[in-house]
């Protein structure tokens, strides 16, 4: 597997922003009523991902390390207008569901954290296809979560009624919805299903002999990662 397919199936699978690092959990809950919403935030996500990688590696040399946080933002921020600005011109409904939450995208952690442990360490080429498989990864969960919540809380899917509703006025017999999975509570369970279903899987093919993927980033609490406590937060004492 060469450098881009890996960063590619690394984001998708391996280390899938929703499923397996739980990054970017403010807009996977907030928005996905829908799996249009989901798709939605999704791509406008990969957009900005990618864009950011790649400007953000072309200048990894020039960046000083003291002001890399605030540069990351403003390159960030830049592109998240831009997308912000495409969307209300081109797909108005769009933009009126995710609302608030387009310009949060400068704030989400999966787009600083590439920049921060990726990005900026590593070759434009390669930054992009990490910015792709990590920005298809967070759209699969999103998509994925919006689908289940949709069907379940209105019978809808991409917001064709596959499921006949009952009608009460007329005893017409037919699916009643399960409102809350489109309310606040929803987005939680359906995760928690989700989350479970892809552990159990996991731990059905460990039990059969087969290979389990493994996240190869935090395992364990922040207090316990060395790696981004010397990155993040250094103490001076560290060796090259």
């Amino acid at each position: 597997m060469n450098g881009c397919t890996e960063r590619v199936y690394n984001g998708l699978i391996k280390e899938n922003p929703t499923f397996v690092l739980m990054l970017g959990m403010c807009p996977t809950l907030a928005v996905t009523t829908s799996a249009i919403n989901g798709v939605g935030m999704g791509l406008s996500t990969t957009v900005v991902l990618v864009l950011s990688n790649m400007l953000i590696s072309m200048l990894r040399k020039i960046i000083p390390d003291s002001v890399r946080m605030p540069a990351f933002i403003v390159v960030v921020a830049s592109f998240v207008t831009i997308v912000q600005f495409l969307l209300e011109g081109f797909v108005p409904s769009l933009y009126a569901s995710l609302g608030l939450y387009i310009p949060l995208i400068v704030v989400n952690c999966i787009i600083l954290g590439r920049a921060e442990s990726y990005a900026s360490k590593n070759p434009v080429v390669l930054s992009i296809f990490d910015g792709i498989g990590m920005g298809l990864g967070f759209t699969v969960g999103l998509t994925a979560i919006g689908l289940v919540r949709e069907l379940i809380g209105s019978g809808k899917v991409f917001d064709y009624q596959l499921l006949p509703l009952a009608d009460m006025s007329t005893g017409q017999a037919g699916y009643v919805p399960v409102t809350i999975f489109i309310l606040a509570p929803g987005a939680f369970l359906v995760l928690a299903g989700l989350t479970a279903l892809q552990n159990k899987m996991k731990i059905n093919a460990a039990k059969k002999g087969k290979k389990v993927i493994e996240a190869a980033g935090c395992g364990e609490g922040c207090a316990s990662c060395a790696g981004c406590s010397k990155t993040v937060f250094p103490t001076g004492n560290e060796k090259e």
